[in-house]
């Protein structure tokens, strides 16, 4: 299909009537759209509620484990009697 073609196949879509649209479409993709909106807000609402868990368990562990002390040494025995 060379430029001419072209030209003439878009000519001929322009100048044609549009299709009907259905008069309920309107109505339907705003139902979809509010949707769509609250299980995105429902998920991202989720999302950040298991991030704080997470956190209040990492902070709970950390408490509780103390990682950051050293652990005693269990190779030699306890210096006593100096």
């Amino acid at each position: 299909m060379n430029l001419s073609e072209r030209e003439a196949a878009v000519r001929r879509l322009l100048e044609s009537t549009s299709p009907l649209v259905p008069p309920d479409l309107h109505a339907e993709a705003v139902r979809r759209g509010s949707r769509m909106l609250r299980r995105r807000t429902a998920a991202r609402r989720l999302l950040w509620l298991a991030l704080l868990a997470a956190a209040v368990a990492f902070l709970v562990w950390a408490s509780v484990a103390r990682p950051w002390v050293e652990p005693p040494s269990t190779t030699t025995p306890p210096i006593s009697d100096w």
